[in-house]
């Protein structure tokens, strides 16, 4: 029976973003967190493989303050457990930290037999957590999954890479990275919300995982972020023959390299 664990990320909920106009900034002041969507993938694909096999699944995260207010949404959703490390160096973390940070806490619980995470987080979406946590613990990484099956310590996975697809058995302990198609996420019961506060769940202190100041060091700054905006031409063709407004619609499009 498989032991897995779920790495996942409280993220800002985008549909409460608002861009300022102005300056093109971000109001984040009435913006509540969730479970990054990707990661719902990730967590609803455990709980389904240990509803099948047997096994456990625990979960692990790293973040800010707000960390704490996941662990019920997180564990009404199928995990046993969950493990987080709550410190302020996680609001300017890039993935090189983030890494760092959740290979040396796997290190001090203990090992898997499959780690599961989603391909990207719904924020920064930069898809490097899951294969360099891989090369830290020094075991496989497998992208783009969109199904996966666990037979005794082998894992098969299909991997979705563009037009085409690729099907890999590596043996275990692994690390996955799943797209979104590999399942559809349910949404807990009542029953489910109300036992997630009797399942256990444990705070690792960061000082705790032993790591160097380099290892806590972004790799990658984030100056500013802003909203994007697409700024229409609006041309309208008002030429009383449609064959005259086609061919000046056509002649644009080919000016514009479009056709």
């Amino acid at each position: 029976m498989p032991k897995i664990l779920v790495c996942y990320k409280w993220v800002l909920d985008e549909q409460d973003i608002r861009i300022n106009a102005a300056d093109l900034s971000l109001d984040i002041s009435r913006a509540k967190y969730k479970l990054s969507d990707y990661d719902k993938n990730a967590v609803e694909e455990a709980s389904l493989l240990v509803e099948k096999l047997g096994g456990t699944v625990e979960a692990l995260t790293f973040g800010t303050g707000t960390i704490k207010n996941s662990l019920k949404d997180l564990l009404s959703r199928g995990p046993d457990k969950a493990f987080y490390i709550c410190d302020p160096l996680a609001e300017k973390a890039d993935a090189f930290v983030t890494a760092n940070v959740l290979a040396a806490a796997v290190k001090k619980i203990g090992e898997y037999d499959l780690i599961i995470c989603g391909e990207g987080s719904t924020d920064a979406y930069n898809q490097q957590a899951a294969p360099r946590l891989a090369a830290l613990l020094h075991i496989p990484a497998v992208t783009y999954v969109q199904q996966v099956a666990v037979e005794g310590t082998k894992i098969i996975a299909t991997r979705k890479l563009g037009s085409c697809t690729e099907v890999v058995t590596v043996d275990g302990p692994a690390v996955i990275s799943v797209l979104p198609e590999i399942n559809k996420p349910r949404i807990p019961s009542l029953k489910q919300v109300i036992g997630a506060s009797k399942k256990p769940s444990a705070e690792i202190m960061l000082t705790e995982l032993e790591l160097e100041q380099k290892d806590l060091m972004p790799k990658v700054t984030v100056s500013s972020v802003k909203g994007f905006v697409m700024n229409r031409k609006n041309i309208i063709y008002k030429e009383p023959n449609q064959a005259d407004n086609i061919a000046k619609l056509v002649t644009s499009l080919t000016k514009e390299g479009l056709c």
